[in-house]
């Protein structure tokens, strides 16, 4: 559990609402910081150098009115809908040897030494569910994959940034499950040799296929995002076991990449990547009424349950 404080999102009768857990309490964060233009998360991110300070001083402040308990509303994924959702592929070298082995080929060299930079595709906004949501299974396919990953939130745009301060247009860390429908990706009886052979958006962006929480810590309370424990279990049997130290592309390094195609903007995310356990290189995937469990260091534990 981090220090300071958590932000997430609640549904109110009005809508997602951006809220502040403070230990086991929950403000609202326009009525804890007096603005009322913070009614979401990402009005929040929008004005972030200024929004973190408020919540700084509040969280600092000790109690005040208007608290509720935090199990006492209906909370969301913190983000409700980015702009874009940047995700890394194959970025631990171990995940993509059970790749490599699963396709019976033989692992790609360090990328580094190939003067190439970090390789991201693009998930629908729309894909995010919060923890506790039940995710469907989409009817049109069978393997469907777990992946817990390290998800960035920027905090302010960037573009062209140096590597040196990447990580400071970072806002704050959340936990992501890039759900994934590995028998979705090829298209057939298409050759494989053919440019539309693949269709990243059945493979990737189907609905609820983003899971997203429990909350944004903010990144003061993670000083190195590169050395955090991070695992993953389906019904309590343990799958994925790793650190974000065995990327192969740091956060910094993904940041500063992506910053050169795009200008990143306040509320993005940026999944870096997943450690090797998931369900394809074991010939195993997820069923109706299976309930996954992600949970990494300083941040916290994000569940759902698959229907």
């Amino acid at each position: 559990m981090a220090e300071g404080y958590r932000l997430l999102s609640y549904r109110s009768e009005a809508g997602a609402r951006a809220a502040v857990a403070i230990d086991e309490d929950l403000y609202d964060a326009a009525a804890l910081t007096g603005q009322s233009g913070y009614a979401t998360t990402l009005d929040l991110l929008a004005d972030w150098p200024t929004a973190e300070k408020l919540l700084r001083a509040a969280a600092a402040a000790g109690p005040k009115a208007g608290v509720k308990p935090l199990g006492a509303v209906r909370r969301l994924a913190p983000v409700l809908y980015p702009s874009a959702i940047y995700c890394a592929g194959a970025n631990y070298a171990d995940h993509a040897a059970e790749m490599a082995a699963m396709s019976k080929s033989e692992p790609e060299p360090d990328p580094h030494t190939l003067g190439l930079g970090p390789w991201h595709f693009i998930k629908a906004s729309r894909a995010i569910v919060g923890d506790g949501a039940v995710v469907t299974l989409p009817r049109y396919a069978r393997n469907i994959d777990w992946e817990v990953e390290l998800a960035a939130v920027i905090g302010r745009p960037a573009r062209d940034v140096p590597l040196a301060s990447a990580l400071d247009h970072v806002a704050g860390y959340t936990i992501a499950n890039d759900v994934s429908a590995r028998d979705a990706g090829r298209r057939g009886p298409v050759k494989d040799a053919s440019p539309f052979k693949w269709d990243w958006t059945s493979h990737k962006s189907f609905d609820g296929s983003c899971p997203l929480g429990p909350w944004i810590v903010p990144a003061g309370d993670i000083p190195d995002p590169q050395a955090l424990g991070i695992k993953l279990w389906v019904n309590d049997v343990p799958k994925q076991d790793s650190n974000t130290g065995k990327m192969i592309f740091t956060l910094a390094e993904q940041i500063a990449h992506l910053s050169t195609r795009m200008t990143l903007h306040p509320g993005d995310l940026i999944l870096t990547g997943t450690p090797a356990g998931v369900g394809a290189g074991r010939g195993e995937f997820l069923k109706a009424g299976d309930v996954v469990k992600l949970w990494i260091e300083r941040i916290g534990t994000l569940t759902n349950r698959f229907a």
